[in-house]
């Protein structure tokens, strides 16, 4: 014992061992002579060459540094997500923008102006980690707050409901939507039969099917896509007091959505369009931003709204409850490291602060179970809090000392409390107000495995969703039904779910049945079957515009314009449309048939960034045609010009097209492409007087994102 305090003495006087070690590492690395070394600091002789038993020997199992390299390239992949396996991410800050005092004690929710740092995580839910960006699919919106208090995880999705109303039913789901194990097909899709066989026998997913079959399930960038909590939470104030929260985030570019067709060829050209979109958009400065609002229900109204507010298969609409914006998150950074970072970045609605709690919702109770053991088993252990993704700005004390991978190195003999063998009230509980306080609910009783009868109702709202879309966005929900159950092959399977959708709208169900080989929908048959339940909420509103995405805002800031060139292209309209786009916020890309450069009409040279073969047309909101005689019968006698502007017409997007490049429209096949100029479509010429307008004009277009209005386009085959 005299010894080990000898010892003890000894490195006191010399001072923190572990600070130490550290500023020696630190002068290492930072030193003129950095040398490759192992993982432990060994200087490596040679990174070319294993140990081997002569030059042409077999390899030494004593090669340690071979091994070493190897053991961890083994290793270096952990399991991925069952769940939102495919995502990206970014680095930023919410700022407080409306105090919330009165409703929560939150301490980033107190002060205006407070500036919180967050980490957010986009995914899609069904893909494996090399699946497509743009596949019909649900959107995971997480979200991390470095909070004072702690790490607070607001883990939510693009869509404000889900499919089931109990965690019981989740692995079925999934198991259901993921590829049919027997042969592991389809990647990333829900069009198949497991799918939608488990879902005709669920109506209770009727609601959340209208909404992955909208365009809200192929957006057009994360940047402008919403978010929700899905679930409805508590804040509670310092008296105790408590309020129901729905949480919103909108973007500020507004919400805008893929055409179908474009999503499908877009997951072909470039895998990664989402990931690429936001990190080009962070990397030029172009950060994204969205405003976080609040719905605040009292308790007391709670149950005035004809349905279940702990149903997350319900929405609040906003016309009944308005949204309350309280600050705005700007994403600025990208990761430094994909897999240390966006990968490695464990979320869990269970981490909440001081103000926030939970409700009764039964999917979110099963949510604070399987959200942490998850990251048990992806993570290698219980000490995941300590990757630096994951490790909060506050101080965190606490008694535990071992577990899988322990990073933090404390000192001393005492590992519980209460003790006398530390200072005797280390990290002490005093059991007072302060630290987080479950609400204080009075719960039912006896115990029961049975669901609640206010969650019967499985249609109402999908008729509210439906009644709410434009045409286009109906046209659209109909044809993503079609497509999906064109694609299931039991004849049976496609007559429930019509038989389903019969008791959201008739003529949808109608509709989606006539070309799939089956009877006419019967609602009789639907409500027959088990699992379906009568009752029907009286509708407060028949239809809510907040639900249709054709509401959005007209910024064109950061959309992407295509310019098509060939030699001989005048440049004088070109030039002044070129810095109208530019001063309201879009990116300009040259696309021509090769790179380097193409000679206009005056002989200056034009720099080109995309051929059409590596840049097509739906990696692009909007095409712009400069005129030239030259140009325009060059473009014209390329056939990957002649589609791009095909496609990007049939997808309908707006269109500029100057002086002789109209023909372009002709010699595609576009219907009715003189004047009258079909929707989104601006035709104009190189006369000085009216360049200023047609930027103007197509400044315009491109703010209504798409022209789903635009006549007889089906009759354009790209």
């Amino acid at each position: 014992m005299a010894s080990s305090r000898s010892e003890g003495s000894r490195k006191s006087k010399a001072g923190d061992p572990v600070a130490n070690r550290q500023k020696q590492l630190e002068a290492f690395t930072q030193g003129p002579e950095n040398q490759l070394t192992t993982n432990h600091g060994v200087v490596l002789p040679d990174n070319h060459n294993s140990l081997k038993a002569g030059l042409r020997g077999p390899s030494l199992l004593e090669d340690f540094i071979l091994r070493e390299k190897i053991t961890h390239f083994d290793h270096e992949r952990i399991p991925e997500r069952v769940v939102h396996a495919r995502g990206a991410a970014a680095h930023g800050y919410f700022e407080l923008t409306r105090p919330l005092v009165e409703y929560t004690k939150a301490d980033f929710l107190q002060e205006h102006g407070s500036r919180t740092p967050v980490f957010v995580r986009f995914s899609t839910v069904v893909g494996s980690r090399g699946s497509a960006d743009t596949v019909r699919d649900v959107r995971g919106f997480a979200v991390k707050f470095y909070t004072r208090e702690g790490n607070y995880d607001l883990v939510g999705n693009n869509m404000p409901v889900f499919f089931i109303q109990d965690a019981m039913k989740f692995p079925d789901l999934v198991h259901a939507i993921k590829p049919e194990p027997h042969h592991e097909m389809p990647q990333a899709s829900s069009a198949h039969d497991t799918f939608w066989d488990f879902v005709s026998l669920m109506p209770e997913s009727s609601h959340m099917l209208m909404w992955l079959m909208s365009d809200r399930a192929i957006p057009r960038s994360y940047r402008m896509m919403e978010g929700f909590g899905v679930h409805t939470f508590r804040f509670v104030n310092a008296r105790g007091a408590s309020h129901f929260v729905k949480f919103h985030w909108r973007p500020k570019l507004g919400k805008h959505a893929l055409a179908w067709d474009e999503a499908q060829k877009l997951a072909g050209k470039d895998p990664d369009f989402h990931r690429r979109d936001l990190w080009e958009a962070i990397d030029r400065g172009d950060f994204p931003e969205w405003e976080l609002g609040v719905q605040l229900i009292a308790e007391d109204r709670a149950d005035k709204l004809g349905f279940d507010l702990l149903d997350p298969t319900k929405l609040v609409p906003e016309e009944i409850v308005p949204v309350t914006v309280i600050g705005r998150m700007v994403l600025n950074r990208n990761p430094e490291n994909f897999f240390a970072e966006t990968e490695q970045v464990a979320f869990h609605p269970g981490h909440v602060v001081p103000g926030i709690d939970f409700t009764n919702d039964p999917l979110l109770q099963g949510r604070l179970f399987s959200y942490l053991d998850t990251q048990l088993s992806r993570l290698g252990g219980p000490n995941f809090h300590e990757l630096p993704i994951n490790r909060g700005v506050c101080p965190m004390h606490n008694l535990q000392r071992g577990g899988m991978h322990r990073m933090t190195i404390q000192r001393g003999r005492v590992s519980y409390e209460p003790n006398t063998l530390a200072n005797g009230s280390e990290f002490r509980v005093d059991g007072g107000e302060q630290g987080f306080q479950s609400m204080a609910e009075a719960m039912e009783s006896p115990k029961i495995r049975r669901r609640s009868p206010s969650f019967d109702d499985h249609f109402s709202q999908a008729t509210l969703f439906w009644n709410s879309q434009s045409a286009a966005e109906k046209e659209h929900l109909i044809a993503a039904f079609q497509f999906e159950l064109s694609r299931v092959d039991t004849p049976a399977i496609r007559q429930r779910v019509v038989d389903n959708l019969a008791h959201v709208d008739a003529r949808l169900a109608r509709k989606v049945a006539e070309p799939l080989g089956i009877g006419p929908p019967d609602a009789r048959a639907a409500a027959g079957r088990a699992g379906y339940r009568e009752p029907r909420a009286k509708q407060m509103l028949e239809m809510a515009p907040s639900l249709s995405m054709e509401t959005s805002g007209g910024s064109i800031a950061t959309r992407k314009v295509a310019v098509l060139m060939a030699a001989g292209v005048e440049l004088g309209a070109f030039k002044v449309i070129q810095q109208a786009l530019v001063d309201a916020g879009a990116t300009i890309k040259v696309v021509a048939a090769h790179l380097g450069f193409i000679a206009s009409s005056s002989g200056q040279q034009v720099p080109i960034d995309h051929t059409f073969l590596n840049a097509p047309s739906v990696m692009f909101d909007a095409v712009l045609v400069p005129g030239g005689a030259a140009a325009a019968q060059a473009l014209m006698q390329d056939g990957d010009a002649v589609h791009f502007v095909l496609e990007a017409y049939k997808h309908c997007k707006p269109l500029c097209l100057i002086g002789e490049s109209v023909e372009l429209l002709r010699a595609a096949g576009v219907p009715q492409a003189d004047a009258p100029a079909p929707a989104g479509v601006i035709l104009g010429t190189n006369e000085p007087t009216t360049r200023q307008q047609l930027g103007q004009d197509f400044i315009a277009a491109i703010g209504k994102h798409r022209h789903w209005s635009r006549a007889l386009v089906e009759l354009v085959p790209a």
